[in-house]
């Protein structure tokens, strides 16, 4: 079973107007996923290749009963554009614009918190969340995944989509893949996914894919040698990183000795995490753990 998203996700996109909404919005449309409305007040009455545009969120909402927001807009709209999904009463809201400023992550993250508890966002700057088979909002290929009993949660996108490359090859399908982003203020956290993961009965194993820097791992560490009793198997990139030097994404940089990746994998492992050295090992680690 799928956890956030699934075959009933209603989604309305805004920035499909613009041209990397267009390409991804449409490609999550022909995936299958239920793409019922853009929006852009200067192009409302108009569509997107039969997807209709409207002014508002609100209207999508009133009109077609939308519950996840795609929001591919430019990082300077993008508060705006959060507020607005918010206030309209969307559930769950997926942002993969990336250069958000922190200042800006820090008051969503807040507003959100405060004003709007029942929302949940995914991102800034994440894949989007990929439910094999049912539902895709975001960037993540769906061609190298297959329906399964596998959670992969990740904050990098491109090993995201390695992981779920390196499964499928290995004959094993996946429930839910959730891309939680690399900037400094995640709205959704690898403690959050890993609590909905838990509470899935079909999904029987899950993969956590990190990085370098801050400590969501570590809080990820304590959380599943608490609460998690399916097995859990992870990769963390950054392990030939220099201290000091950001490595991709505005989260990934290791200070004062801390964020490393070899500390992050001797937490998961003290926690019974099963650590691939190697992505191309997350299929045999899996395999072994389902067995």
């Amino acid at each position: 079973m799928a956890i956030y998203v699934d075959r009933n996700t209603k989604v309305v996109i805004q920035g499909l107007t613009g041209k990397q909404g267009r390409y991804y919005g449409l490609r999550n449309r022909d995936y299958g996923t239920k793409v019922v409305a853009g929006t852009n007040p200067n192009k409302a009455g108009t569509d997107v290749d039969g997807i209709p545009i409207h002014a508002t969120v609100a209207e999508v909402v009133s009109q077609t009963g939308a519950n996840a927001s795609f929001v591919i807009v430019p990082a300077r709209f993008c508060k705006a554009a959060i507020y607005e999904a918010a206030e309209a009463g969307i559930p769950l809201i997926v942002c993969v614009t990336e250069h958000i400023p922190a200042h800006d992550q820090a008051e969503i993250y807040q507003h959100l918190k405060k004003e709007h508890p029942g929302t949940r966002m995914f991102g800034p700057n994440c894949a989007g969340i990929l439910s094999p088979g049912q539902c895709n909002i975001g960037f993540t290929p769906a061609e190298v995944s297959r329906p399964g009993p596998v959670g992969v949660i990740s904050r990098s996108g491109t090993l995201a989509y390695q992981a779920l490359y390196e499964l499928t090859e290995a004959g094993i399908g996946q429930s839910t893949c959730v891309g939680i982003g690399g900037d400094p203020v995640p709205g959704t956290s690898f403690v959050d996914a890993l609590a909905a993961f838990v509470e899935d009965n079909e999904t029987r194993a899950i993969v956590l894919i990190g990085e370098i820097g801050g400590n969501a791992e570590e809080e990820a560490a304590e959380f599943i040698a608490q609460h998690v009793r399916k097995p859990v198997i992870a990769y963390i990139a950054g392990m030939t990183a220099p201290p000091g030097v950001k490595m991709g994404h505005a989260g990934a940089i290791i200070s004062g000795g801390k964020g490393t990746a070899a500390a992050k994998m001797e937490t998961l492992e003290a926690a019974g995490v099963k650590i691939a050295r190697n992505p191309t090992d997350i299929g045999p680690l899996v395999t072994s753990a389902l067995s």
